[in-house]
């Protein structure tokens, strides 16, 4: 069995070659920047190390595009680098799944908290914008801000 199977991770519709795409490439592909993915590289969030050509030049693959787009997803709802990190160790463990599952729970657990308060907030805007779009047309005399 996979480590992580590929129905786990998100499928970018990318073509990438049999001899993989470079940094910029993957970079692009994925929606980071050449920086950023030095870096998750150095973090250790990659599952698996990075090929390199001869000269040197790393070369991403099918399987870590996927991967990197499960990491852009991650991050964009908020998982800290350090939860992503051991979410990573756990994935090269085989035997982890409650493990992984936990974390995942966790993590879906404080997405919901946070929209939860987005929408709250949402909610006070648009209670905002109505009161001004009032004011504008001249319906009222004043508004409060609270």
């Amino acid at each position: 069995m996979d480590r992580v199977p590929p129905s786990l991770t998100p499928q970018l519709d990318v073509e990438v070659p049999e001899g993989g795409l470079s940094i910029g490439d993957a970079a692009a592909a994925v929606g980071l920047s050449v920086q950023t993915l030095r870096y998750y590289e150095r973090e250790r969030l990659l599952l698996d190390p990075t090929t390199r050509r001869s000269n040197g030049h790393r070369r991403f693959h099918r399987n870590d595009l996927d991967w990197l787009a499960g990491l852009v997803m991650l991050r964009e709802t908020g998982m800290p680098i350090a939860r992503i990190r051991d979410v990573a160790a756990l994935s090269r463990t085989p035997g982890t799944e409650r493990e992984r599952l936990a974390a995942f729970e966790e993590h879906r657990r404080a997405v919901v908290a946070r929209l939860r308060r987005t929408q709250e907030h949402l909610a006070a805007l648009d209670t905002k914008i109505a009161a001004y779009r009032a004011y504008v047309a001249g319906e009222e005399e004043t508004i409060h801000d609270e």
